[in-house]
């Protein structure tokens, strides 16, 4: 039975989720929050964007989006439904659901980083109230929802399942892929109590088509854990047999397509230069960390780590094997690295291996510039500087340059004029048959 005051509370907010009243806060307006912020405005609340960076906020506000994948036209559309961003965490007063998408990631010594959550759960409480929802969809460790976020509620006075509700309920964003979009991928969602749960599925039920319940936050942030460790592993397993394969003189892409084509028992994951984006390199070690906390040891993922993490070394290895090959040293080539995204057709920059590629690079003595369409100027990042700009691509470009080193297959490289005037290619991503004279596979 529910008290009285849960009763009101719960009640009065099912109420306005039902009926669009309810004012939807996104904290957090990154490739997780702007989409999702989007998503309920389409279905007719108001949506109050909160981020810190002054000129994000500026320009959704203009009407402009700051995403290759989302155009301006998302943006004005939301706006005309009543969304607008602001850096004014005092406004989070009037949102009666707030969502938290904010980063998760490693400090230095590859232990969780909760820094954006805690910071952003300390700005809320003093705007917080009774008959709020509160979720986290940032990716975290199991217990972080109720080990960190529930306390800090329930220290000003809020009682959890009763005057405010939380949940946790993992992002699960891909950008860039046109089969999949915010409404249509299916949400996970755990409770900290029944009462939670009822409040958080009808909050996502409002915007996505399938929501699934789990029994608890902590099975919900597993679940999260799970899917990307299960990519992570998968990747490791298939970057060390391309290792295997290159030994045996055997092109690894073929013998994936070949294994592709068993209608059962068997996935097919691509090799590469190593791995990249906000989640597959940074959350298996959220697990591998709480794990120890357990005394356990978590042998097969850890593993699987050290060889996604030492491909970008096995790639320039191969990159000075070529060019030795060809009486040259690394030190003093003209190295073009082709896509430095960390994905196809998207700019995100984030964990991007190409980057990793260009530093090592760079500590061999290369001269080292990049093509990249969707990254003109290369970004300020906390643990990298390059002052380069994007070089485009012409017959004497390619031709200037000792190697190219394919290490992001966008779409809208001219993979044939690439093919005909580059002296050398390295490439990581299987898009040139090995046969070719000018093409080395890493």
């Amino acid at each position: 039975m529910r008290d009285e005051n849960q009763s009101v509370h719960l009640e009065q907010l099912l109420d306005r989720l039902r009926d669009r009243h309810a004012v939807i806060g996104i904290i957090g307006l990154g490739y997780v929050g702007l989409p999702l912020a989007l998503r309920y405005a389409a279905e007719g609340f108001r949506v109050l964007g909160i981020d810190v960076d002054a000129d994000k906020v500026a320009r959704l506000n203009r009407g402009g989006s700051y995403i290759a994948h989302i155009g301006a036209a998302a943006i004005e559309e939301a706006r005309a439904a009543g969304f607008m961003a602001s850096t004014d965490f005092a406004r989070t007063s009037e949102a009666d659901a707030l969502i938290i998408c904010v980063p998760t990631p490693l400090t230095a010594y590859r232990e969780p980083d909760l820094s954006f959550v805690i910071g952003t759960v300390e700005s809320l409480l003093p705007h917080m109230r009774p008959g709020q929802l509160l979720s986290l969809e940032s990716t975290t460790y199991p217990g972080t929802t109720e080990e960190e976020l529930r306390p800090r509620l329930e220290s000003r006075g809020l009682r959890v399942g009763q005057d405010v509700f939380l949940v946790f309920s993992p992002e699960r964003e891909d950008p860039g892929n046109p089969d999949f979009h915010t409404r249509t991928i299916p949400k996970v969602c755990g409770g900290s109590t029944n009462a939670c749960l009822e409040a958080g599925l009808a909050l996502y039920r409002a915007a996505i088509d399938t929501v699934v319940p789990v029994s608890s936050t902590r099975a919900a942030e597993l679940t999260k854990l799970l899917e990307n460790i299960h990519r992570a592993v998968n990747i490791g397993l298939v970057n060390e047999m391309k290792i295997i394969a290159d030994r045996m003189g055997i092109d690894i892409h073929e013998v994936i397509r070949a294994a592709a084509t068993k209608p059962f028992g068997f996935t097919p994951y691509y090799p590469g230069p190593g791995l990249g984006g906000h989640c597959i390199p940074i959350d298996p070690f959220y697990l591998t960390w709480k794990a120890r906390q357990y005394g356990l040891h978590t042998r097969f993922i850890e593993l699987a780590g050290e060889i996604n993490s030492d491909m970008p070394g096995w790639v320039v290895g191969k990159v000075a094997d070529a060019l030795n090959e060809r009486g040259r040293a690394v030190m003093g080539s003209r190295i073009l690295v082709l896509g430095i995204s960390y994905k196809k057709d998207v700019e995100d920059m984030r964990e991007s291996p190409s980057v990793a590629l260009m530093e090592l690079l760079r500590a061999r003595g290369a001269a080292v510039d990049y093509s990249d369409p969707h990254v003109p100027v290369f970004p300020r990042m906390r643990e990298h500087r390059f002052e380069l700009s994007s070089v485009p691509l012409t017959p004497s470009s390619l031709a200037s340059y000792d190697v190219v080193l394919l290490a992001t297959s966008h779409s809208a490289f001219d993979y044939d004029l690439v093919r005909q005037y580059a002296n050398l290619i390295v490439d990581t991503r299987g898009v040139y048959p090995n046969r070719l004279p000018n093409v080395v596979q890493a």
